[in-house]
């Protein structure tokens, strides 16, 4: 077994003006040799964008992008024709497979929006770029995790070109959680948008993140209501 943990103040930071952002990989002008990637996870950032802007037209290729709006509301528009919202309680996700050309912008003339970025190396390579949402709800403090995106055609969740598997769960307080690996050689990244969690006898605070390999299962303690993110993905 191997862990690794990335504090929230570790994070790369930039402010453009528009656009805040906290980089937990090596992402635009932060660069950290050691903070590459987690397996096939290459970018979890962490975005606040100001009433009235957003990210102009821009390219993307082979990577699997995945959007989840925290506050405010997201406009969508893409080169394959799809024009949108997203906004909190919904997923999306862009296949960029062989190219896809996307903006995205908060049209509020008075809130910001709040949403995580990730980025996956896809499995298969120039696929025909695809793009789905989903509204999934609020999640109510179950104590449970749900499988918002996953390789899965079959499954409620959204489908992904890799076979990674990404929860979100709400927990109450002095809770416990077992989780179980979805693929015996998978990896597990954790990232904690809400509260307190401990896990492998190290306590976890908002927006840390933490990654462990080589185990079948994690038990997560919960020490105050929280909310988190589960990335179960190849390391290779």
């Amino acid at each position: 077994m191997s862990t690794i943990f990335h504090s929230a103040e570790s994070r790369g930071y930039a402010h453009h003006g528009w656009l805040e952002s906290y980089h937990t990989f090596s992402f635009a002008r932060y660069f950290n040799p050691e903070r590459m990637n987690f397996g096939v996870l290459r970018v979890l950032n962490d975005d606040k964008v100001v009433a009235g802007e957003g990210f102009g037209r821009h390219g993307h290729d082979n990577m699997e992008i995945i959007s989840i709006p925290l506050e405010g509301t997201l406009v969508h528009e893409d080169s394959l024709g799809t024009k949108g919202t997203i906004k909190k309680g919904e997923i999306q996700i862009m296949s960029a497979g062989s190219g896809i050309i996307h903006s995205e912008s908060n049209n509020s003339s008075t809130e910001p929006v709040e949403f995580l970025q990730i980025w996956i190396l896809p499995k298969h390579r120039d696929i025909t770029p695809l793009y789905d949402q989903r509204m999934f709800g609020r999640l109510e403090k179950t104590n449970t995790f749900k499988t918002i995106v996953s390789p899965d055609i079959d499954d409620e969740s959204l489908w992904i070109n890799q076979d990674a598997y990404i929860s979100i769960g709400e927990f109450t307080v002095d809770k416990e959680c077992i989780y179980t690996m979805k693929k015996p050689n998978n990896g597990l990244y954790m990232f904690i948008i809400n509260g307190n969690v401990k896990v492998e006898d190290r306590v976890l605070h908002r927006r840390d993140g933490f990654g462990i390999t080589e185990k079948s299962s994690i038990k997560l303690e919960i020490s105050k209501d929280s909310t988190i993110l589960l990335l179960d993905i190849p390391l290779n």
